[in-house]
């Protein structure tokens, strides 16, 4: 919310600076974000009258000016602005005056000199020069009746300020310049000057049949007929200067009356071009394929979710948002039809954002417009319309539908006492009521008092107990409060040691060689489908980006987005990861302080590495990572804790190289490449290494625990079995250590594959030959021949019964 100092100083001048104005808006809660003046400095310049113009001798370009300045003598100045002539009055810098620094940072001073051998005596000035705008296309031509001689700063009111204000969405009321006097008025207990606004007598009894069909779209709608207006009426320079200072331009008469109401009493409103209108206008909600061309040129498609204006043969107007081009009023316009309604919040929040737009009027629908005062701001722009454009007003057809309720909201003493931190007092809560214009009865409730306020029409943020208490100490002064040192004990909280924060999981990957990356929680449709399998993503319901409809329900998509954004710039190896939640349905989640029914929210660690395994260097070999580097980097990860890794489908992987995560029996997260068909959808020379685990799991390790070191030596012995193809590794070894061999086997490890490429005798095709090293030992004492041999006979007993494996031959 932008606006000039003068403009609201005309509705509310507190005995306060510039800065400390600003300061008191600040601590209200409207932060003042900048405060910048309407020009920047300088002097000598005044109000000039071009009397004569003639030709340099010596250059086609310039002109010599004969110029009265009001200095009692006539100036002679040199000028090569192409819009120079006689009779207009310009600012004029006279000689000794200092104007705002050029592109050199420098002052720059006028001086008595010469322009090819002419004397000129001064400077005709143009705004950009004078710093008040950046149009460059001649002088500044003032009106006639502009005092000669007066400080050209006095004239044009540039000893201003702009303020811009970044208001919380909660103080809609705040939208327009009498919203902020009337809270400087109530801060400050300076009197509030609104403008007077009397009802305009109708002149003609002409009206047009408006039907409000959606009751939860208007709850009012306020219109009335005004012909014979002239358009082309010039706007009045105190009104284009205000809205420029409110960063708006003007546009034609009838646009300019309309934006200036809304930034001065904060209702927006449309005028329509009445012989444009088809019979009479229905305001309800939008058909599907409906279709309606805006004021900014851009055509929209509609359906049953916004709010439409509409005639009896065509939509005229996107509700609440911006008008029609069919209806726009021209030059050639001379009858009009003024609306101006109350549309409820939530019929227009979202609505401009559907078509990637956002307009003054629904930036304010949406937060909330006083529907009270709806009939008297009418009557302000029609009063407006009358005086500048001229004109007959019809009378004001006004339809209540329904308008919000103010239910009355209870504050108690005590509580505002307690969350306040200082002992208020009921009459000080009374004044602040009382200064803002909350209506309220005192209630006795034991040894409390309850004060029951009704909010006003125009504050939508008065809601709960807190939003009063809120009010209380704001206008009282948040440097009012006392400055006490907290009582609580501070107490650290000290993190189990078998857990680690989110902090220590990043470092762990991090030391594994990834980078981490921040990735939007909403993706694109696509990505849902393709790598989570998931058809029914949760959707988003106004999107900051068409593409990016969904609630991701894996990280996958953003590292594989994250992965083709590096390669585009030429990097050849990437190692990156992310922790952030993911989104999936589920019924069973109920609401609570960090959830919301039907919806899990998990946090997931996810993982991408591509291209060599390792960075350039003259010691290894260069080789591509694979799926086991990225493997060893989750078991490291989740050491000390031992996961095993069982085959699985997934739809983002390849389906024989992607295997199942699993803890304790318990499946913890996926590891895997990615599937071919996705590499070549997303464009990638070759496929990635992924992985995704639980982070709650991988928060959680153990507790290292004592361990003697064995006091016996460990005796080792190598097995070739032949075992069917179909045969997992996991299974053999698991069949070798659950073996009973009276508690000898201390572990196995497999350290060769044999796969003849022709048949051999004792063995199959669908076979093949694994040799595995088995550690065998006995805590208490030194193994013998025969206990070993023992130990063996069993261990190929069981695995000859468990996975059909026999000695190879």
């Amino acid at each position: 919310m932008q606006f000039p100092e003068s403009w609201l100083r005309s509705f509310c001048n507190p005995d306060l600076t510039t800065q400390q104005l600003a300061d008191l808006l600040t601590m209200a809660g409207l932060e003042v974000e900048e405060l910048d003046p309407v020009a920047p400095p300088f002097t000598g310049v005044v109000v000039a009258h071009v009397l004569e113009v003639s030709k340099h001798p010596d250059a086609d370009r310039l002109n010599v000016c004969k110029v009265d300045a009001g200095t009692g003598s006539i100036l002679q100045i040199v000028c090569g602005a192409p819009n120079v002539r006689p009779g207009i009055k310009v600012p004029c810098a006279t000689v000794g005056a200092e104007l705002p620094p050029g592109t050199d940072g420098k002052v720059f001073k006028i001086k008595l000199g010469k322009l090819r051998g002419v004397e000129s005596q001064g400077m005709l000035c143009s705004a950009r020069e004078l710093g008040i705008s950046e149009e460059a296309n001649g002088l500044h031509i003032l009106p006639h009746d502009a005092p000669l001689g007066q400080n050209i700063r006095d004239y044009l009111k540039l000893d201003d300020t702009l303020f811009t204000l970044k208001l919380t969405p909660n103080l809609a009321h705040c939208l327009s310049v009498q919203g902020i006097a009337r809270e400087v008025s109530a801060l400050t207990g300076a009197p509030l000057m609104l403008p007077e606004v009397a009802p305009v007598k109708p002149a003609i009894d002409v009206t047009i049949p408006v039907k409000v069909e959606a009751a939860n779209l208007c709850g009012r709608f306020v219109g009335r007929v005004i012909q014979g207006v002239n358009p082309q009426a010039k706007t009045p320079d105190w009104m284009v200067e205000r809205l420029a200072r409110c960063g708006q331009r003007s546009v034609s008469p009838l646009v300019d009356i309309s934006n200036y109401v809304m930034f001065e009493l904060g209702q927006p409103s449309h005028v329509f071009d009445l012989d444009k209108i088809h019979g009479g206008l229905t305001v309800r909600w939008g058909k599907v394929g409906e279709t309606l061309k805006l004021l900014n040129g851009q055509t929209v498609t509609l359906d049953e979710q916004v709010g439409v204006i509409a005639d009896d043969s065509q939509v005229e107007s996107l509700a609440g948002v911006m008008g029609g081009d069919a209806t726009a009023v021209s030059d050639d316009t001379r009858n009009v039809y003024l609306e101006a309604a109350f549309w409820w919040p939530s019929a227009i929040a979202g609505r401009a954002r559907r078509y990637n737009f956002s307009t003054d009027a629904s930036h304010r629908f949406e937060r909330g417009v006083d529907a009270a005062p709806t009939a008297d701001y009418l009557e302000r722009i029609t009063q407006l319309i009358l005086d500048i454009c001229g004109g007959q007003a019809g009378p004001v057809v006004d339809q209540v539908v329904a308008q919000p309720k103010r239910e009355p909201v209870t504050l108690r003493l005590s509580r505002a006492q307690l969350v306040i931190g200082m002992p208020v007092t009921l009459a000080q809560c009374q004044q602040v009521f009382q200064r803002l214009g909350l209506s309220y009865s005192t209630q006795a409730a034991g040894d409390d008092t309850h004060l029951i306020v009704t909010p006003p029409s125009w504050r939508f943020d008065l809601q709960i107990e807190e939003d009063l208490i809120e009010e209380v100490v704001r206008v009282i002064g948040f440097e009012q409060l006392p400055k006490r040192a907290p009582k609580a004990p501070v107490v650290s909280r000290v993190r189990p040691e078998a857990q680690r924060g989110s902090y220590a999981v990043r470092r762990a990957v991090a030391q594994r060689g990834y980078q981490e990356t921040i990735n939007f929680s909403f993706v694109e449709e696509r990505w849902e489908a393709d790598f989570a399998g998931n058809t029914q993503a949760i959707r988003v319901l106004n999107p900051i980006a068409s593409q990016l409809s969904v609630m991701r329900s894996t990280l996958i998509g953003g590292l594989v987005e994250v992965l083709r954004t590096n390669l585009a710039r030429k990097a050849d190896r990437v190692r990156v990861f992310e922790l952030g939640r993911i989104f999936k349905r589920d019924a069973s989640v109920q609401d609570g302080n960090q959830t919301v029914a039907g919806f899990d929210q998990p946090v997931r660690v996810s993982g991408l590495a591509y291209g060599p395994a390792d960075t350039q260097q003259w010691g290894v070999s260069a080789r591509q990572v694979d799926f086991f580097d990225v493997k060893g980097d989750v078991e490291a990860l989740l050491a000390p804790r031992q996961a095993t890794f069982v085959a699985a489908d997934h739809p983002a992987f390849h389906p024989g190289r992607c295997a199942n995560v699993l803890l304790d029996g318990a499946v913890v997260g996926v590891v895997g490449e990615l599937h071919p068909k996705w590499r070549q959808a997303y464009d990638l020379p070759q496929a990635p290494v992924l992985f995704e685990l639980d982070a709650h799991m991988l928060a959680q390790r153990k507790v290292p625990a004592f361990t003697s070191v064995p006091k016996m030596q460990s005796v080792f012995r190598d097995l070739a079995l032949v075992v069917k193809d179909a045969v997992s590794h996991d299974a053999l070894i698991q069949s070798i250590l659950t073996a009973k061999a009276d508690g000898l086997v201390r572990g196995a490890r497999l350290f060769d594959i044999y796969k003849p490429k022709a048949a051999v005798p004792g063995m199959a095709e669908d076979e093949r030959s694994l040799a595995v090293r088995i550690e065998l030992r006995d805590d208490e004492q030194n193994l013998n021949d025969e206990r070993i041999e023992l130990a063996i006979k069993q261990v190929i007993e069981s695995v000859g019964q468990t996975v059909g494996a026999r000695i190879r031959a």
